[in-house]
């Protein structure tokens, strides 16, 4: 499975971006598909996830009511829409996939066997 991210950019406090993150392979089967951010010379922490049989869907703290995630069926895309930015939203963003059967919590990246590349989201102030 290969999981290519983008829709990244610089956009001023306010503003808005929505990232995309296709999965492709033929051996696609997953659980949850989520968004991890990592700021420089910060840890990489989680964002938001999906569960992508059932659509519930979590938040960190941080971005509650301001980012929403979604997804794609057929096309193997999970979306996050990204509102009311401010700058310390500013980080490489990464989308994950995780495999059924993985025992770790949504929100730890542990779960997570597949990443994409990351994409760049700078918001200036």
């Amino acid at each position: 499975v290969q999981l290519q991210a983008s829709g990244g950019g610089l956009v001023q406090a306010g503003g808005s971006l929505r990232l995309s993150c296709a999965a492709s392979g033929r051996s696609f089967s997953g659980d949850f598909m989520a968004w991890f951010r990592q700021a420089p010379g910060m840890e990489r922490e989680f964002v938001a996830a999906i569960r992508w049989g059932s659509e519930g869907t979590y938040y960190a703290d941080s971005v509650k009511g301001r980012f929403t995630i979604s997804r794609d069926i057929p096309k193997k895309t999970v979306y996050l829409q990204m509102n009311s930015l401010k700058p310390e939203d500013t980080a490489v963003y990464y989308c994950a996939l995780s495999r059924p059967g993985v025992r770790a919590s949504y929100n730890s990246a542990r779960k997570y066997d597949y990443w994409g590349q990351g994409t760049e989201v700078t918001v200036s102030s």
